[in-house]
């Protein structure tokens, strides 16, 4: 990390990370076999592309998200968020890090609640993720 991104907070940099521009910069933060698991998807999402794709469609979705708490213990950096989301749907939950020894992201967790609100994200995600990723993470079927 450089001397800037230990100025900001655990989730401005994350911001920052979600937010870049390009395949690479955005690879750049990760391992190649990163693992983004959520509650709004049904299997894991694996490799930063995937990943990339997953917050490429849900920073459409959300109207307002803000973290409310943030810390970091060792590998981990867990962020606490609330918002809007899908026509003002309220949404809230936990980002949680886990970066390897080099400062990498090796996993991606998260978790959303209200049950209704990950119903809805869930199925709007598969929505516009259809024909993006492998159908496998985002089906509702068993």
């Amino acid at each position: 990390m450089s001397a800037a991104n230990d100025r900001r907070s655990a989730g401005q940099n994350w911001v920052e990370i979600i937010g870049r521009k390009s395949l690479d910069a955005f690879a750049a933060a990760f391992t190649e076999d990163a693992v983004l698991e959520a509650s709004v998807l049904r299997d894991p999402v694996k490799g930063p592309s995937g990943i990339r794709s997953v917050f490429s469609a849900t920073a459409v979705m959300y109207e307002t998200i803000a973290f409310t708490h943030e810390t970091t213990q060792g590998s981990k950096t867990y962020l606490e968020w609330e918002g809007k989301a899908l026509g003002g749907l309220t949404a809230a939950g936990v980002t949680v890090l886990t970066r390897n020894a080099i400062g990498k992201i090796e996993s991606v967790r998260l978790m959303h609640r209200p049950l209704p609100m990950v119903l809805a994200f869930s199925a709007e995600l598969a929505r516009r993720l259809e024909g993006i990723l492998d159908p496998e993470p985002l089906s509702h079927s068993e």
